[in-house]
């Protein structure tokens, strides 16, 4: 391993977004290496918005593989991170930096260890999928580092043995996980659909009820759910397979009618087979349903779906309106029922993509206060607002997949002590 002596360090900085399932994945057929009992789509989302951001780096000087999320450092002795990294290490290819002196033969990488740094900038396990992007971005970063030169797709099988959904964030746009048939999961693998371009039209606006991680994890939830649910087994065989196939239409069409009765519908369903489980799961809340009665009381007003919900292994909703003048109509209702605190800033209660919130004719605490009823509402009890109920909503549309970051000063390791900056 020439170079050695220099004590060098190299270093990779990715990102990688969150994705969010419109047609969910929940149950699996092979628990070790994370293969799903049924096919899943998922939207991806903008990376400036919701993403894990990962630096990994490897010198001669490293002890041992060490790992820091959000600050604080973390075992790396868990076998989905194992997994990943000598899943990562048997592809790796050879590296050369002639400027440096640096060369490492791919047979060199099993004998280096790695420092690992990331941070979300969203809530962990609150039901946001953020292991699907800090898995995403973690396999993402260590094949930039060890020159693999397989494709997303290839990848896609090695990010789903950290997190399943974690194939998904690989890509921009909408995503299909297929379940695959092969014992060893290499067809079981991350497809896109279509780029982030192509419906471009749609604003997402999600509502972070709690922020707090949530009771049941989602492997657990799912283990109960393959061995107790009777409901699960006939959504998975007789039903998803069939809503994969309109999904995909609804998608190739820009369909939103479609879309949205097929991402509500799923969503239900998943959250009925999680009270169907023995003992039951609770990932909803009350103001997870007032969310949804405020959705459904306006798209029947309408006559015509204007927004989508879906909700993940969590309260936190996610709404995805068919255009921008329905996200300001949207954000306008949200916020006339979950108003924020008084002793809440717009700055912090709104963020994301702030032209939604202008649009709306918003820019401060007193716009909301005069915010009138919506005309759909029809009695008294209609009215009433829940003010603290929701901590923050987060505006924000499909984006892209994982990519490099190029500045040295987006790396979350100094490149002199190898340790967390």
């Amino acid at each position: 391993m020439a170079g050695e002596m220099n004590k060098w360090i190299l270093m990779v900085t990715t990102r990688a977004p969150t994705n969010i399932a419109v047609i969910k994945y929940w149950g699996k057929r092979d628990e070790k290496l994370i293969l799903p009992i049924n096919d899943s789509i998922s939207v991806t989302l903008d990376l400036n918005h919701l993403s894990a951001t990962t630096t990994v780096a490897v010198s001669p000087s490293f002890e041992e593989d060490r790992m820091w999320l959000n600050g604080k450092e973390i075992p790396l002795s868990g076998g989905r991170y194992q997994n990943c990294l000598r899943e990562i290490r048997s592809r790796a290819g050879d590296f050369k930096d002639e400027k440096r002196g640096i060369h490492i033969k791919k047979e060199d990488w099993c004998k280096l260890h790695f420092h690992i740094a990331s941070y979300n900038n969203f809530p962990t396990a609150a039901g946001l999928a953020s292991s699907a992007a800090g898995f995403a971005c973690l396999v993402f970063s260590l094949a930039k580092l060890m020159n693999v030169n397989d494709d997303l797709s290839q990848l896609s099988a090695i990010a789903r043995q950290g997190s399943g959904s974690a194939c998904r964030s690989l890509y921009g746009g909408f995503v299909k996980w297929a379940m695959g048939n092969d014992l060893n999961g290499s067809d079981s693998v991350a497809i896109q659909l279509a780029r982030e371009t192509h419906w471009s039209d749609l604003v997402i606006i999600i509502a972070v009820v709690s922020s707090r991680q949530k009771e049941t994890s989602s492997t657990t939830g799912m283990r109960e759910s393959v061995e107790t649910s009777t409901l699960l087994q006939h959504r998975a065989q007789v039903l998803v397979p069939g809503r994969i196939l309109q999904m995909e239409d609804a998608i190739r069409n820009r369909d939103f009618s479609s879309f949205a009765r097929l991402t509500c519908v799923d969503s239900n369903q998943f959250h009925a087979i999680c009270l169907d489980t023995n003992p039951p799961i609770f990932y909803m809340n009350d103001t997870s349903h007032k969310l949804i009665n405020l959705v459904e009381r306006w798209n029947r007003h309408e006559g015509t779906p204007q927004v989508a919900y879906t909700f993940d292994a969590g309260p936190n909703a996610v709404m995805i309106a068919k255009d921008q003048k329905a996200a300001t109509h949207l954000l306008q209702r949200l916020l006339f029922y979950f108003p924020p605190p008084p002793e809440n800033e717009m700055s912090s209660y709104v963020l994301g993509d702030k032209t939604i919130l202008q649009e709306a004719g918003i820019q401060s605490l007193n716009d909301i206060k005069a915010l009138r009823p919506p005309p759909e509402v029809n009695n008294e009890a209609s009215t009433r607002r829940y003010p603290g109920d929701v901590s923050y909503f987060i505006c924000t549309r499909p984006g892209k997949g994982a990519l490099v970051l190029e500045e040295e000063d987006e790396a979350l390791i100094d490149t002199q002590t190898g340790l967390p900056k």
